[in-house]
């Protein structure tokens, strides 16, 4: 019997596109299928932080100590082989004034991403897709990317397969805690220049997708 395929979507970077906002935005996303590898490894590193004296309830790259960051890194590179990272690079200033608003820039966004990937998914594997963010604390902006979402996954999801989109709080879920720290680690290299994690990761990230590369004018 054929299993879903899960995507894990995480973001970094602000929707500010003034000039007080991040100059990039990233959507990175980890396509994997059950059992979960790290998993088991994860929950195990964060009880032995637990017994060393660290209140940790969850792992989140940008609030980690870096001792803490290394651990984590080190089970993302060994079981790295079975996770496919893919990666959205947005330059923010090239985005059309009309493509600015919350209703159309994330969702057309992970619209662009998921097609990227499922493009590359053999998805006849699959019973159906389940894709799952982090917690969008807003009940209307939350409603409107739902459903814009939805309605582009319609394009690009096979009809005879089912999908799914779920947001979830990172808190439970530790393939969201293992994406927000490779999205993470793809933001600092493009934003700050830094690479350092970025190279621990280089070996399992699929594609980087700079949305705007060969255009010089801005997409409306």
């Amino acid at each position: 019997m054929s299993k879903p395929i899960y995507i894990f979507l995480d973001e970094a970077g602000n929707l500010d596109f003034s000039n007080n906002g991040t100059e990039y935005f990233i959507l990175t996303s980890l396509a994997i299928e059950r059992p979960f590898q790290g998993y088991k490894e994860m929950v195990e590193l964060r009880y032995d932080l637990l017994e060393f004296g660290f209140n940790i309830e969850l792992f989140h790259a940008s609030e980690d100590k870096q001792a803490i960051r290394d651990r984590v890194f080190d089970i993302i590179c060994e079981k790295q082989d079975a996770y496919r990272f893919d990666s959205l690079i947005v330059e923010k200033r090239k985005t059309g004034p009309a493509l600015q608003t919350i209703k159309r820039f994330y969702p057309e966004m992970v619209g662009y991403l998921l097609k990227y990937i499922l493009k590359e998914i053999d998805l006849t594997r699959y019973s159906e897709v389940i894709v799952i963010t982090d917690t969008i604390p807003l009940k209307k902006k939350r409603r409107v990317i739902e459903g814009e979402t939805k309605r582009l996954l319609k394009q690009y999801v096979p009809k005879n397969k089912k999908f799914r989109v779920m947001h979830h709080s990172s808190r439970s879920n530790i393939c969201l805690q293992i994406i927000d720290y490779c999205c993470w680690a793809i933001f600092r290299k493009w934003e700050r220049n830094d690479e350092r994690s970025y190279k621990l990761i280089k070996n399992g990230l699929a594609n980087e997708y700079e949305i705007f590369r060969r255009e010089n004018r801005k997409y409306y």
